[in-house]
């Protein structure tokens, strides 16, 4: 039997956050940007968005690789029942900021990881419940222009300076926010019989 350590590990995504979660304790991994469709035209709710996202990025990279062990993930921030997307530039990063004052918004980061050996699929969504504190246009703009999270959901960066913005954090994991809940990855790689240091 092939020792699991031996392996090949594929984070399924271009995110350099992720990626840099997994470098914390990862001595050798791969990355492969998956090329998916990831539009919601099955009108999916958010948590089985989040979860099918994750899963098609995984099985996108697998077809590929089908003897690497594959992480893939999404995250998706959602206040009120309405997915807010990454935005791309400075304007629309302000509105989302603004939309998201005084209000709660749900971050669902989802993981799905395929085992080579056992052809099993593992999936977990880790929940994050972020309090924006009230804030105006002008401390908005302010964090914008510092931080420039065009490339995040919910427009803001905890590795930053978006606490800024908050009230609190309520978290099982505060890994997931970043874009991977690293306390369920590391447990299910050791359940797997991978060895990390």
């Amino acid at each position: 039997m092939q020792n699991p350590s031996a392996q090949a590990i594929i984070l399924a995504s271009s995110s350099r956050y992720r990626r840099g979660l997994l470098d914390r304790f990862l001595d050798e991994f791969e990355t492969i940007s998956p090329d998916i469709d990831e539009s919601n035209d099955d009108g999916l709710a958010p948590a089985a968005l989040a979860t099918h996202l994750a899963r098609a990025k995984a099985e996108a990279v697998s077809a590929h690789a089908p003897r690497a062990l594959i992480i893939g993930a999404d995250q998706l921030a959602v206040l009120d029942e309405h997915v807010l997307g990454k935005p791309g530039n400075h304007q629309k990063a302000v509105e989302q900021l603004m939309a998201a004052s005084g209000k709660t918004v749900r971050f669902l980061t989802a993981v799905c990881i395929l085992d080579p050996t056992s052809r099993a699929r593992y999936e977990h969504t880790d929940i994050t419940t972020v309090h924006f504190r009230q804030f105006d246009r002008r401390l908005a703009e302010a964090y914008a222009r510092h931080d420039e999270p065009y490339d995040c959901a919910g427009s803001f960066k905890l590795e930053g300076a978006g606490f800024v913005l908050f009230e609190s954090v309520t978290a099982d994991d505060p890994t997931a926010l970043i874009g991977l809940p690293m306390i369920w990855v590391a447990d299910r790689l050791l359940q797997l019989g991978y060895l990390l240091p």
